[in-house]
């Protein structure tokens, strides 16, 4: 069972996962043994709450393919087991991340004092650039 949080987890029977080979160097171990894996989670026929589904098929994301499937691979670590968490783990945090509701931005205007110093420094700027160019 992967949490996600104090009232929401997903069982591992809706998470398919699968052991692959690992790309890049590695020697002549990683041409015998599958130690990536490939994570598969299917958001519309997850047991998650409609909230989480919404949101999550509405992030845009490479991770998430237009048939509705997240679609995670995991080879930084060269024992299966620890890629399998890895990949574990980053599905919740994407699960948590479209959790967080972000802060409606409230547009705002400088004030009258920092226009007025925005000016005289345009003012002193030019002053002396001016005053560069002269040859005395």
């Amino acid at each position: 069972m992967l949490i996600i949080s104090n009232n929401v987890s997903i069982p591992t029977c809706e998470i398919e996962m699968q052991a692959i080979r690992a790309q890049g160097a590695g020697g002549q171990n990683v041409n015998k043994v599958s130690s990536a894996i490939h994570l598969r989670f299917d958001i519309r026929a997850s047991s998650l709450p409609e909230f989480y589904k919404e949101r999550l098929l509405a992030l845009s994301d490479y991770r998430l393919t237009k048939d509705g499937f997240i679609v995670i691979k995991s080879q930084e670590h060269r024992s299966q087991e620890l890629n399998r968490q890895a990949a574990l783990e980053r599905l919740a945090a994407l699960i948590r991340q479209v959790n967080v509701v972000q802060k409606a931005r409230r547009p705002t205007k400088p004030s009258r004092a920092a226009k007025m110093k925005r000016m005289d420094k345009k003012t002193k700027h030019g002053q002396t650039k001016a005053l560069r160019g002269r040859v005395v």
